[in-house]
Order: C-alpha cells, then structure tokens, then sequence
C-alpha cells in the first residue's frame, strides 16, 4: 500500500497540528465514515472543510498508516452542520461557536455565499453591529482570498507555502496581481520556481517575448548565479544565457534589458569596457561597501605616535615576543583603525590580536568581537578570553512592519562600541558584510581577521580577496611561522600546499596521517571503521563530538549523503526506545549529529537562563528528543537548546560528513577526508588547504598521492564575477544611479543631523 497514488474524498473531522509558517497540517478525515490521519502542506485547513486528496499512505512508526496529500482540492462545506462546523472552527476571526449557529440560523445553506459576497448582511442578525459586521467582512475577506490564491495555485501542484507568502506579500490583492503578472511570485519575498510561473503565464496567454516575463527570467538566472558565488553576471553571458533559457532573441533580450535598466529592477557596471549586471540588493551592497570603506578610510589617518614602548609593555605582561610583522600589525591597528591582519595557521594572528584587543581596551575602548558562525565565535572567545558573538546575533534581528526579518542596528542605530573585531572574514559574503557596515560609527575602528587563502564564501561575492587586491585598505600578512607551530605536520603540510609544494605524506609518528586507497568502496569501509572504532580506541576522541568527515562533494560514493548514512549506521543505529523521523532524504533518529542548512532567524533556543532566536546555515548540533506524539525534535546546537517542529527538519541535514565548504570557520579535533577520484571542479588547492586547516590535533589524509598532488597543483581558483575592487578602486566608469536606497552620502547627512538635533 505504500508509495501507491491514491485519490480519497471526505470532510475534515479535527484539525490535530498546524504549522502557520509554511502551512504543514495533520488532520483527521472523514471519508465516508472512515477516519483517516491526513498530513501534508494543506494550508489553513479548517473543521467542515471537505477536501479531495491525491497521495500515497505511508507507516508511522509510532502512529502508524497516515495518507500524505501531494495534492489537495478543497472545498467549502456545503451542508448547515458542517458549515457551522467550519464557522464554530475559528475559521473567521470573530466568529466563535455561539454566533457562527445565530448566522447559520438565518442564512442556511446560504451562509458562506453570503459572507464571501454580500458580508455586510451579516448586521442583520441580532448582536452583530455595523463595526463588527465590518471586522467580520475583512476577515472574510482575507480569508476567501487565500482560499482562492491556495485553490488557483493548487493546480499547478504549488505547495501552500507559497500562497500564503503571496498572500503576506501581496494581501488581498494577490489574485488580482498574480493574473497581471504570475512572475512576481519568482521574487525573493515568495520565491516560487521560474518554471511554474512560467506554467501560469502560459495558461494565461502571456506573450513569450512579454517584458516582464524576460526581466523575470533575468533576475531568475543572476539570483541563480548568486548561489555559486557570482554577484554579478557579464551582459553578454547573461544574454546567452537569457535567451537560451527564454527562447527569446537578442533584440527581445535588449528591449526588456534596457527596460529593466531604467526602472532600476536591474544595474549595470562597466568595467574594463566590459558590462556587468547585478540584482539591485547586490549593486546596493557592494557599491555602499566601496563607499563606506572609502570613509572609514578618511577617519583612520596614522596617529604620530610611537607605539613601541606600549609593545614593549604587552611582551612583558604575557611573557612573549612580537616579531617585526606583528608589530607593525598591532601598531597599524591601533593607530589606524581600518586593517586586514591575515596569514595562515601558525603565524601568530591570534597573538597579535590579543594584543590589539588589550591595547584598545587600556585606552578606555570598548571592544565587540564578532564571527559569521557559531563555532566561529565560540572559537574567538575561547582563544581571546573575551566574549563574541556571531554577526547576526550582533547585529540583532528583529521584523519590520511588514514582517521581514531586518536588523535592529544600522545607520540610524549603530552598534555601541569603539572597536570591531571580525574573524574569518573569508566567509563573510557582500550582503552581510553590507549590513555590518552600515551598523559601525564612522568614528569606530574596523579591524578584519581572515585568511584569504581559504575557500571564499558560500555567499556571493570574493569579498577578503578584492578588499586586499585593492590595495585600499591596510594590509598585514603575518609570514612567519613560530617554532612551536613548525612541529605540527598539520600545519607545515597547510604551508605547502598554499605555496604549491606537495605535503609530506610520510610521517607516520605526528598529527598528520595519509591511507592509500585506490576504491571508494575501501574508502568508505575505512572511513567508517576510524572513526567508530580506531580513533574512539586510539585518542578517546568522541565519533560525534570530536570527528569530523569533510568531503568535497555532496555526490557519490565517498561524497557526504552517502557518507552520512553509512556512518548513521555504524555510530547511531535504530534500537529499542531510540525515537526516530523519517524525512525524504535522512531518517533523523535521537543522538544523531546534524547541521542546519539554511538561515532560519526564528527558531527560538535557551542556554541556561539565557533566550534568543535564530539558528544559521552552517550551524552543528545533536538531536537529543524526538517526541513523535508532539511532531517536534530537540537539538542542541553547543548549548543553545532548540525545538524543532518536524516540517522544520526539511532544514536539516546529518553531519558525520559534511562538504568542505561548509566545515568553514569551524575547527574540529579531529577530521578525516576521503578525497575522490573525478570530481575536477572540485579539485584544487584552496579546497584542499582549507580542508587541511579544519584540523586542530589530527588529520587523516584516505586517497591517492596522484589525487592529492594534482589538487595541489591546480591553483585554478573558482572564478567569481563581482566589480568590487573596481569600486574600490574608484573607477570612473560608473555613474551611480539615482534610487531610494540611502547611500554613503545620505547617510552621513543622516548621522549630522541627528547630531545636531541631539544638540
């Protein structure tokens, strides 16, 4: 009976579980006297409802048969009982049990007729005033609009999640909108496929060579392109691209293109005699980053006065000496105040910020230390001694009037303090480094920790890399590497690769380890037994707590979803009274290691007595409950204890292996990488060196030598389209537009006058 498609009719008997996010139902329905569990994206599903479903019945392991609806008609209860019912529900905000029986008293069958056309009749019944009847009509109102876009989209096999964005989006004019023009649902506030409003526009007889089907199918194909770190495309790709994908010409692609242009839906920067297009939200970022960079720049002229004597002071405290590179960094720091310390493992970067920090904090400074991740903020207060706080924390996120999720600090609120740290800023993309911007007082100094020989973000943009390539902002790159360092092979091996040399793979008696391995299927039985038993056995290492798998791709026999479900099985197999989920891809089982996979900014965590919101891409965590009788998972993400309800875990993924990319900014104890043969886009150095550095006592190399060498030698990084450092560098090609997003200038007459207010 499972997987089989069905098709069953009844009328909803109890709604037992609804999710108002994205609209995740479990429902009680009554087919032809046969209750039947119902769960599914249905909506806001209420009681008398009667619903046609297409599905399969799938077993609970603890529930038992339930029918999962991919397909869902509804519609409005038709008989005086269950229209009561549906009106006793709450189903309309206003109307509880005992009026919604007066209402059907006099209208009957008619009711809902009534309500959805001619409401204000509803003053006719006793006790309903003209102000309620009109509350009463407007909620009504709303709610015969989303049934209608819920029952318009359903047709096209649109999740409900989708309508009630538009609906959020758009209110009670969404119908009439989506009619108009289906590809406003393609963008960010909704988020709908290209390809089904597309499916729409077609059933509607919109024109293909339609401008605003092309300039949707543009911002389609440059947000697509964000996601493999481009935040801009050249013109002529994007009209390849464009009128491939379109079937449109060059001359309908430049019709709509210049259209596009003069509405500011699209920007265009010329660099090099060469045109790039961005997505607005990307031209604003990178060009206030230009901006305020320049700014920051002016405030930050070197201070005439010798620092040396304070150094001196710092290595006679912490019993320690400063080479020449980290003087002049911490020296730079503190008399400029805009600097990038960078350099790989080893050479000294976290010294030479403690003494950056103790130095500012012996002025009176007050210092706020920031990372983009969790276990990267977690690391730069246990080496500091000072607290820090993920960007997003810091910059705290709260929600506009129109309920997007915004941050509270910005130009109009900047963030308190005289000093901002930022560590690994090689993760940090242009959109969020943006929003930091414009929350730092120009008065503040800015000091940037990174390693620019690290993956870029998984964001868009290159930004460390273009911020030091520009030669604008004053750059220190620590060198050299201390004594106590040159003795971790992990760290030596980390040089050469960054250099080109190839590792030592030789020694068998340190913190670095190479297995030869030709087959994946080895591979992969070595990877298992390591870190279930071998390590665990050898080092005490925890296979949860401690271990780390990293692996290039998400594909393939050694790729970290099939790694991932070996390794589940080998550390946390089903038992007895061990509660488990299945999702489409994991089944999720208590005890399991799991990782967050996308920025979910209102998931609510405690940690002692301490409450906050949000849990980010990137984030690692262990389920410790799965309740299935409440649909909710409990995982603790380094102490922050958060409930899942199940529909939430589509954002999560398992994480005994997880792909290079996402280990950034994260240090394990120990991490074993398997590397493939094939997969050349993936083969590179700074892949590979990033990998390495993961490592903070072990690191277990499982591949070939040729593997290994050939990655080294390909230092063919990734390119990514972004004119950052143009920017930067002040070209002139590019006249910028007039909009109504603020920029610098703007908001230094912002920041005057309310000075002079405050005044």
């Amino acid at each position: 009976m499972e997987n089989e498609l069905l098709h069953i009719e009844g009328t909803v008997e109890n709604v037992l579980f609804r999710n108002a996010e994205n609209g995740y139902t479990v429902l009680d329905l009554d087919a032809g006297g046969e209750l039947i569990t119902v769960v599914g994206e249905l909506g806001e599903i209420e009681e008398g409802e009667g619903l046609i479903l297409e599905g399969s019945y799938v077993t609970h392991r603890r529930f038992g048969t339930q029918f999962r609806a991919e397909y869902c008609e509804r519609k409005l209860p038709d008989t005086v009982v269950n229209i009561e019912k549906y009106l006793a529900s709450g189903a309309i905000k206003g109307i509880g049990p005992g009026l919604a029986r007066k209402i059907v008293a006099v209208f009957g069958a008619q009711t809902l007729d009534v309500m959805e056309h001619d409401p204000m009749r509803l003053s006719e019944i006793k006790g309903i005033s003209t102000a309620k009847c009109a509350e009463i009509a407007d909620e009504a109102r709303k709610l015969f609009t989303l049934r209608c876009i819920l029952s318009f989209l359903s047709q096209y096999e649109i999740r409900s999640q989708f309508a009630m964005r538009v609906y959020r989006k758009y209110g009670s004019d969404s119908m009439e909108l989506i009619k108009m023009n289906p590809y406003i649902m393609c963008s960010e506030a909704v988020e709908l496929d290209f390809r089904k409003a597309d499916e729409i526009a077609s059933d509607l007889r919109m024109s293909r060579i339609d401008s605003r089907r092309v300039i949707a199918g543009m911002q389609y194909i440059l947000r697509a392109n964000t996601s493999l770190g481009h935040s801009c495309l050249p013109l002529e790709t994007l009209s390849a691209k464009a009128t491939n994908a379109l079937g449109v010409s060059e001359h309908d692609f430049y019709e709509s293109y210049n259209l596009a242009l003069d509405d500011n839906e699209l920007f265009e920067y010329i660099k090099n005699d060469r045109e790039y297009v961005y997505l607005p939200d990307y031209f604003y970022a990178e060009q206030f980053i230009a901006d305020r960079i320049h700014i920051l720049k002016d405030f930050s002229s070197p201070e005439n006065f010798d620092y040396d004597a304070l150094i001196d002071i710092e290595e006679e405290e912490h019993n320690i000496r400063y080479e020449a590179l980290q003087r002049q960094a911490i020296t730079t720091a503190v008399s400029r105040g805009l600097m990038i310390l960078t350099g790989g493992p080893g050479t000294g970067k976290t010294t030479t910020l403690n003494a950056i920090i103790s130095l500012f904090e012996k002025r009176g400074s007050r210092v706020l230390l920031t990372a983009p991740t969790g276990r990267a903020a977690k690391r730069m207060s246990d080496l500091t001694g000072n607290d820090a706080k993920t960007i997003h924390r810091l910059l705290e996120v709260v929600y506009d009037a129109g309920g997007r999720t915004v941050f509270a600090h910005n130009e109009t609120n900047p963030l308190d303090c005289d000093v901002l740290v930022v560590d690994e800023m090689s993760m940090v993309d242009v959109l969020l480094f943006e929003k930091l911007l414009r929350a730092v007082r120009l008065g503040c100094k800015l000091i940037l920790v990174g390693d620019s020989d690290q993956l870029p973000s998984v964001g868009a943009g290159n930004l460390l890399s273009d911020l030091i390539a520009s030669g604008i902002v004053p750059t220190i790159m620590l060198k050299e590497i201390f004594r106590q360092a040159r003795q971790s092979c992990i760290i030596t091996n980390a040089h050469r690769i960054v250099s080109g040399e190839y590792p030592d793979l030789t020694q068998k008696n340190n913190d670095f380890f190479f297995f030869k391995r030709d087959d994946p299927e080895k591979s992969l039985r070595l990877v298992a037994d390591l870190v279930r038993t071998r390590l665990p056995k050898a080092y005490g290492y925890s296979p949860t707590e401690d271990i780390q798998v990293l692996t290039p791709s998400r594909k393939g026999t050694l790729g970290s979803i099939e790694l991932n479900k070996v390794l589940q099985q080998e550390i946390n197999p089903p038992a007895p009274g061990k509660a488990e989920y299945k999702s489409h891809i994991f089944t999720f089982r208590e005890g399991d290691k799991v990782m967050q996979t996308r920025n979910n900014y209102d998931i609510v965590w405690s940690r002692s007595h301490e409450q906050g919101t949000g849990i980010y891409n990137g984030d690692i965590g262990i389920i410790r409950k799965i309740t299935p009788g409440a649909m909710t998972a409990v995982i603790d993400f380094d102490g922050r204890i958060a409930s899942y309800p199940f529909d939430l875990l589509s954002q999560i993924e398992l994480a005994y292996a997880i792909t290079v990319h996402k280990s950034q900014g994260c240090e394990f104890e120990a991490v074993i990488i398997p590397l493939m043969e094939g997969f050349e886009k993936l083969s590179y150095r700074n892949l590979l060196y990033t990998a390495v550095t993961r490592a903070k006592k072990l690191l277990i190399l499982i591949g070939s030598e040729e593997k290994i060498n050939s990655m080294v030698d390909n230092n063919k990084r990734t390119k990514r389209y972004t004119c950052l450092r143009n920017m930067l560098t002040g070209s002139p090609e590019m006249k910028p537009p007039q909009t109504d997003n603020p920029g610098i200038l703007e908001v230094l007459g912002m920041i005057e006058r309310k000075e002079n207010n405050n005044g």
